[in-house]
Parts: structure tokens; sequence; C-alpha cells
């Protein structure tokens, strides 16, 4: 009998050379696993299963995870303002966990032999989707087949050529992955330390340049409402701002990083309703939390994006931190105005019930109705008593 394995597939180059190399050359049953995150339509998901089903898989399932990769990861991304280099929403790396944990239950749930995936040897998901397979399934083994014969792109398509699978060699120059929390795009842009991504590489083209005002409604930091309509699940809001947003090619940027495996890497990407939702939130909590709550929530925050990032969500810290950024939300509750434009959007105000601005106390550089200017003097000489002790005893005679 032969033995079976869980491909995650998505129906890009690598997962199809996979498709066709697990079955012709290692002589398994191969069970195709497309999990959607949020970043395929329904006729995508047809289209990649008969393709799926012309590679030779003997099944092929998706898995939704797209309201449960939100509740068990983006909410918190959000919560945490992250931004891993202060610029990139880890569209692809937050994906990943959310997808090789659905991944793992499938083929614990079909008593697979092995699982599969189609990460190459020199990027962040081949350690991601191990790490994850390594903590929920440690009995099944890992293929990886792209990673363990070290092939080029070129070689992939030359292979599936050779197996009577044609492939759009100018569409296979980019990797592109989506989910609800953007797109990546990897070329041989990417590969450089100059060069930059052509528009016609990003998936979502620019067709709207008139001005728009945007009216963004945050529940407790979570993304509720959209010029004044509710939406049931903030990824039904995240979705619909995606949609409002995208035609104007906002949240196309190149982000520079660390490597898990200790190599700089760069990769574009598209994320327009990550980035809005991303700083609009932050605004709103720069008027609704205290200073000390968004001092220690951004010096956790970029830890808990960087143990994302690098594979290890698993570990008990994260719910601990998860805890804590929860915790902050409770007042983070109102309105944020966003104005779109080409390529662009600023945030313009917020309106909160619970925004700790309020000139009832008093107006910044105008006006305090809460102290007087002897109470500042006494202030002042006691908050600078020892920096004065410091500079009286250590300055230069």
């Amino acid at each position: 009998m032969k033995k079976s394995v869980v491909l995650a597939f998505s129906g890009g180059l690598d997962t199809s050379y996979c498709a066709i190399y697990l079955s012709k050359n290692l002589n398994l049953t191969v069970h195709a696993v497309l999990v959607n995150t949020g970043g395929f339509s329904v006729s995508e998901i047809k289209l990649i299963e008969r393709k799926a089903l012309l590679l030779g898989v003997e099944t092929f399932v998706c898995l939704n995870e797209t309201e449960n990769f939100y509740n068990s990861v983006v909410k918190y991304l959000v919560y945490g303002n992250v931004l891993k280099n202060n610029t990139y929403p880890l569209s692809v790396s937050a994906e990943r966990i959310s997808q090789a944990t659905a991944i793992a239950n499938y083929a614990k749930k079909m008593n697979a032999n092995y699982v599969a995936h189609g990460s190459t040897g020199a990027g962040n998901d081949q350690v991601r989707f191990d790490a994850v397979f390594n903590i929920l399934i440690p009995n099944i083994e890992i293929i990886t087949p792209i990673r363990d014969n070290k092939l080029s792109r070129e070689e992939e398509i030359a292979y599936l050529k050779e197996n009577d699978i044609v492939i759009n060699a100018e569409k296979a120059k980019y990797s592109i992955n989506k989910g609800i929390w953007g797109t990546s795009v990897g070329g041989k842009e990417t590969l450089t330390s100059h060069s930059s991504l052509p528009s016609q590489a990003y998936p979502t083209q620019l067709t709207e340049t008139l001005l728009k005002d945007v009216e963004l409604y945050f529940e407790k930091g979570e993304l509720k409402g959209i010029d004044g309509k509710l939406f049931g699940h903030p990824t039904k809001a995240i979705q619909a701002l995606e949609k409002l947003a995208s035609p104007f090619a906002i949240g196309r940027d190149i982000h520079v990083g660390d490597t898990i495996i200790g190599i700089k890497g760069r990769v574009g990407f598209e994320a327009a309703a990550a980035l809005i939702t991303i700083k609009a939130h932050h605004a709103l909590e720069k008027h609704t939390l205290t200073k000390l709550q968004l001092i220690i929530k951004d010096q956790q925050a970029m830890w808990y994006g960087n143990w994302l990032h690098e594979g290890l969500f698993l570990d008990p810290i994260m719910r601990d931190l998860e805890c804590f950024f929860e915790s902050t939300q409770k007042n983070v509750t109102g309105k944020v105005f966003v104005k779109l434009s080409a390529y662009n959007f600023s945030i313009e105000g917020i309106e909160s019930s619970h925004d700790l601005m309020s000139n009832k106390f008093g107006s910044y550089g105008e006006m305090n109705n809460t102290w007087s200017g002897q109470d500042v003097k006494g202030f002042t000489k006691i908050m600078s008593n020892q920096m004065s002790i410091y500079h009286q005893i250590n300055s230069v005679q």
C-alpha cells in the first residue's frame, strides 16, 4: 500500500513541482491542502483545485482559516501596532504560522505518513513550517523537495515542462503570497540591494486618484466599522477596507530585514488595509492610553513581532503577551478619520469618549486648569535635583 503525504499547496510554481515530484519520484499518494487566510476568492480556489487535480494529486481540500487567523494572530498585531523594522506588517510570517498549524492538524486527522511544503533552503518559511510541524506532529516526517534538491525556479519550470505541465515563465518570475494581512512579492529585483519592483509586479494597479475621506470605527482595539457601516467580524471590515483602499495602490513598499537563518533579505509587499488599520489604531491609542501604557506596549510589541517572525509563535510567552495586549485595549474605542490618495494615506484625527486630550484639563501650549506656575517650579526643582547634583560634582573645573 502506498504511503501518503499531506502537501501544503498554493498552486504556485514551488508547490506544483512538489505535487508531481512527491507522486512520481517518491511514489506517494498526495493530498493537496490549500489554507485560505483571506487571500483567495471562490473562483481562484476552484482554479487551484483544477490545477492540483491536473497535477495528479489524490485529493484536494481548501481549509478556510481566515477568521481563525485573525482571532489567533492578526488581532494581536493590531493591538501591538506591529511593523517589522517600522515597515512590514508581517503579512507572510503571520500567515505561515496559521497555515502550518492547519496543515499539521489536517495531517494528523488523515493519519498521513509524511507532510510536505514547498519552501526553499534560503528563506524564513522553511523554519516556520518545520517548527510548527516539529511541535504539533513530531512523529510525522517532513519532506521539502525544493530545499532538499536545491532547485532554482528555472529548474522547476523545466521539470514541469518535462511532465507536460506548461508554466507561464513570465508570471513565474515573481513569487506572490496573498492573505488578509497583505501580499508579499518576491522577484529578481528583491534579490538585489538597489532595485525596486516594477509597478506591474504588484497585484493591484492604481485606478483611483481622487482624494477620499474614510471614517474607521474601532471597538476595544478592533476594526468594526467603515463609514458608519458595522461588520459582523473584523475580517469583513479589513477586507472591505482593502477593497476601498487598494485601487489607490496604497501600502506598497520593500522590507529589508534579518532572516531567521542569518542572512539579510528583501521582500516587496502590498498591504493597504493592514497599514491603514495599524496606523489608525495607533493614532487612537495615542489619545486613549497613558504614557506608560504606550511605552511598555511598544517594547513588548517589538518582541512579539520578532518572535512571531522567527517562528516562535507557539512558545507560551506569546500567550502571556497577548493577555497583556488585550488588557490595554478596553478603552481603545472611537472613530479615526483617514484620507486616501494615490499611493498614500494620512490620519486626519480621532473622536473618542475616552480621549485623554480633553480641554477640560487644559490645552497644550495654551492654558492649564489643574496646576499653577508655582506648582511647576517646585516640580521642576525636584525632578532635576539629582541631575543638578551630578553636574555640579562632575563638572570640569
